[in-house]
């Protein structure tokens, strides 16, 4: 029992003993080091400052840059609807234009001339109507003579059958003259459009942007004559993320700038949205048209419009 109490003692020492060996080894800075940040109040945090207003370079981030070609509805390379020799041109490069003006004449001769017979082909067999249905009264009266002769007794059942045959025959032959007349004005009128080819016009109001053919050329079908563009409405067509769908509606308005005119500064508004997402890019398509004065914008521009992103 005494034994017992004397080794608790000892291991009772031990460890003091140890504790005061550790503490007179370590350093005392860290003790003083750290007495003093317990001491010492923690400072107070710094007032916050006011707001700055955001200023336009701040909101980039915010702001999507647009950009793409100045375009009108109208623009289109005209060709050539037939085989033909250009014998004339009315207008050059930079000329204007108005819907249906003549601007190169294709040889037109040979088509003419088909013209002519076709039509003196149409006016025979419809000469050729005029007798037929003549003709065809006489035998009309012949059957109803027929008939009244019959009547009395006077001929046969087969005389009377004979005039009355000689008269459907008579209708049968007016309807097969009708129909080839019907074809003759068909050909007519093929003949009346293969002549309208030789003579090229303005589809559309505009400008003649650019010439390719001279006089004297042989052109083929489908060979490029004329670029004819209109110059107003402007246009600018292009595409957003789908995030943006439900932010834009029709009118909304924007301001369209281009480097190519520097200084200028437009509005367009909003004419189409897509109503529908494409799925393979998770775009939709906007249409908008500039309004006012275009300046110096012109077809082909690149442009530049900035959508505010914000809700």
């Amino acid at each position: 029992m005494r034994l017992r109490k004397e080794t608790r003692l000892f291991q009772v020492f031990l460890t003091f003993g140890i504790l005061l060996l550790a503490v007179g080894c370590s350093d005392e800075k860290p003790l003083a080091l750290s007495t003093a940040n317990a001491a010492t109040p923690a400072p107070a945090p710094a007032p916050a400052s006011p707001a700055l207003p955001i200023r336009p370079s701040d909101a980039q981030d915010s702001a999507l840059l647009v950009t793409g070609p100045i375009i009108v509805e109208h623009q289109l390379d005209l060709s050539a609807q037939r085989d033909g020799v250009v014998t004339k041109i009315f207008v050059d490069a930079s000329s204007r234009v108005k819907s249906g003006t003549l601007l190169a004449q294709l040889d037109d001769r040979q088509i003419a001339a088909n013209l002519e017979a076709a039509r003196a082909k149409s006016r025979g067999i419809d000469a050729d109507i005029m007798n037929w249905k003549a003709e065809a009264e006489v035998f009309q009266a012949d059957y109803g003579r027929a008939q009244r002769r019959w009547d009395l007794g006077l001929i046969s059942e087969e005389e009377l059958q004979h005039a009355r045959y000689k008269s459907e025959s008579e209708q049968w032959g007016i309807k097969h003259v009708m129909e080839q007349y019907s074809t003759a004005l068909q050909e007519e009128r093929s003949l009346e459009l293969e002549l309208e080819k030789t003579r090229v016009t303005s589809p559309f109001s505009g400008i003649v942007a650019r010439r390719y053919v001279r006089e004297g050329q042989n052109v083929a079908k489908g060979e490029r004559l004329f670029w004819i563009t209109e110059e107003s409405p402007l246009l600018m067509r292009f595409t957003l993320p789908e995030k943006l769908f439900d932010r834009l509606h029709h009118g909304q308005q924007f301001e369209i700038t281009s480097v190519d005119v520097p200084g200028e500064k437009h509005i367009a508004r909003v004419r189409e949205i897509s109503p529908v997402i494409d799925p393979a890019s998770g775009t939709f398509e906007v249409l908008v048209e500039l309004v006012g004065d275009h300046g110096a914008l012109r077809p082909g521009m690149t442009a530049a419009l900035h959508l505010n992103q914000a809700p």
